[in-house]
């Protein structure tokens, strides 16, 4: 399938309750058509992947068109600047989070850009920085311990962020980082109970919501 194609694909599956379906979950529909993921998924197959294809796709700025460019890009051939073009971009957590799991966690510069990204003043490059620290403690298996022990304290840092994108992003960085083993489990159920104590409210939901969870994963 070539670019006219996709596009007009993606707009014969206008749906107007998608659409307002997708508005009571806090995503941005002003260039959206309402396109499921089954359908983006199954162009993305039919296009295969396509580096100068996804650029253009991403170009249109249409929401599910940007979703079908993480599926097809190529991850050996994003740069890491064409990577914060994309970040700068997002404006809704639902192509925030694609972006990372179909596609950042795959490319050379994933666990380098974190740090950077957790600094950005814009609520969803920063929460890409948590998002990419949840996905790759899930996919990244042959990383050590280490090298997600070392995100404790920037979850620990960042968990007073009152935004909405940013907290549960957080959260779900704490939680993967646990679910990975015992070990990790453990010393994950001990940053939630810490922040469980805090002062603030939001790290106090944080520490909680972490807590219950890791718990009930290891109580046995």
């Amino acid at each position: 399938m070539n670019y006219n194609q996709i596009i007009s694909k993606i707009k014969s599956f206008y749906n107007p309750k998608n659409i307002e379906g997708m508005k009571h979950f806090g995503i941005d529909v002003s260039n959206a058509y309402g396109a499921s993921m089954p359908e983006i998924r199954n162009i993305a197959k039919l296009a295969g992947k396509n580096h100068e294809l996804a650029v253009k796709l991403w170009h249109s700025k249409i929401h599910e068109a940007r979703i079908l460019a993480t599926l097809v890009e190529e991850p050996e051939l994003i740069s890491r600047k064409q990577m914060q073009a994309c970040a700068n971009d997002f404006k809704s957590w639902d192509l925030c989070d694609q972006a990372c799991m179909n596609l950042f966690r795959k490319t050379k510069y994933a666990f380098k850009i974190i740090d950077n990204w957790a600094k950005s003043e814009k609520e969803f490059v920063k929460r890409a920085a948590f998002t990419l620290i949840a996905t790759l403690a899930v996919h990244a298996k042959e990383k050590t311990d280490k090298d997600f022990e070392k995100y404790f304290p920037l979850i620990i840092k960042h968990s007073t962020d009152e935004r909405n994108g940013v907290k549960k992003a957080v959260n779900w960085a704490l939680r993967q980082i646990g679910k990975r083993n015992a070990q990790l489990g453990l010393k994950a159920i001990m940053i939630s109970a810490q922040l469980k104590q805090s002062k603030n409210k939001v790290a106090r939901w944080i520490g909680a919501d972490a807590y219950r969870e890791l718990v009930k994963k290891y109580k046995n």
